[in-house]
């Protein structure tokens, strides 16, 4: 992108939530935080201070199937990106201090996403789809798991993992690949060696719909519908790409017509996507007046009964189409989300 001021750097790790042992839920995560807390090099505010001192900006997530710790900044400036990402990955130190500082920042955050309902309930339709399994578990673990999480633990789950087999660097902006190369090079031979994890694959015992409800003293009532779907390597991703787009993912949308627009019944209601390695699902949300709820649950039915009865027209599917396209050209004039689709 010679066009671009800026690089957006991703090292990528392929692991997460899925990978998780029941009793060491939330320890991807619990990696993800630490390696901002120091290392052999660097104190936790000198990692920051090397990004944002140089008009950049540093950041990380956790998702269910991969880990990725990323930053922007100006293109000549890439060498410097590099070293505090590779320094962070290579040389975090894991001392016990940062540890429990940081144990005592995850139950924050826990108990920030708790009071967020809109939030809680995605986790609830999530152990309700995928019960006992990594899936249905929060990927920011839970306070009994985080108290059981030990530096022992942390380190190994880190050697094991963090290997060359599972990793990758994703760059997009104002370089070369011949730049990137030479320089990832220098770091190269300092990369654990080893396999690649694996995970169990998703289960699926389900024979009849699942309800859950959770009764909580406010103002409003979150719902979360969710269906099983396919995989991010199933083909027929692409389509039920452009099902989403119809039904829920835009103010042009189905759902948000009928429900908000005609009706009045809810200020949200949308429609989202996930797909994994073996697996993925289609999950429709909307925050709403508890006493509308039979009235919107109808209504969603409804819709979702007249796109397996009735072909969408041609022009609301070129409309969907338009949408979709449009919207990965604008995702792509960005070099972060480049790198993102990239990694």
């Amino acid at each position: 992108m010679p066009h671009r001021a800026s690089v957006s750097l991703g090292l990528w790790v392929g692991v997460g939530g899925r990978y998780e042992p029941v009793e060491l839920n939330g320890v991807s995560h619990f990696i993800e935080h630490l390696l901002f807390k120091g290392t052999s090099k660097r104190s936790a505010k000198e990692i920051s201070q090397a990004v944002e001192g140089i008009g950049g900006y540093l950041n990380a997530f956790t998702g269910e199937e991969s880990t990725c710790f990323y930053s922007k900044g100006r293109h000549d400036r890439f060498d410097e990106l590099l070293d505090v990402l590779a320094d962070m990955f290579l040389n975090s130190k894991f001392e016990t201090a940062e540890i429990e500082k940081e144990r005592g920042v995850i139950k924050e955050e826990l108990a920030m996403y708790l009071d967020q309902p809109q939030h809680h309930v995605q986790e609830l339709l999530n152990e309700t789809l995928w019960p006992n399994q990594p899936l249905g578990r929060p990927l920011t673990g839970t306070m009994k798991s985080l108290d059981a999480i030990t530096r022992a633990d942390l380190l190994h789950f880190q050697r094991s993992n963090y290997v060359t087999d599972a990793t990758l660097i994703s760059a997009a902006g104002n370089l070369s690949h011949k730049r990137v190369v030479r320089a990832i090079a220098r770091y190269a031979p300092r990369f654990p060696r080893g396999k690649r994890p694996h995970f169990a694959p998703a289960a699926n015992p389900q024979v009849q719909p699942r309800v859950r409800i959770v009764t909580r003293k406010i103002e409003q009532a979150q719902l979360a519908l969710g269906f099983r779907t396919c995989s991010r390597h199933d083909e027929r991703r692409f389509a039920l790409r452009l099902l989403n787009t119809l039904l829920g993912e835009n103010m042009s949308s189905r759902l948000f017509q009928v429900v908000r627009e005609d009706r009045g019944l809810a200020y949200n209601i949308y429609s989202s996507l996930s797909f994994f390695d073996d697996t993925g699902d289609l999950v429709i949300s909307a925050g709403l007046d508890a006493e509308n709820g039979d009235k919107t649950l109808s209504l969603i039915r409804r819709e979702l009964r007249r796109l397996t009865i009735t072909t969408p027209s041609a022009s609301e599917l070129r409309r969907a189409r338009d949408y979709v396209i449009g919207q990965i050209d604008l995702s792509l004039e960005n070099t972060e989300s480049l790198m993102m689709w990239l990694g």
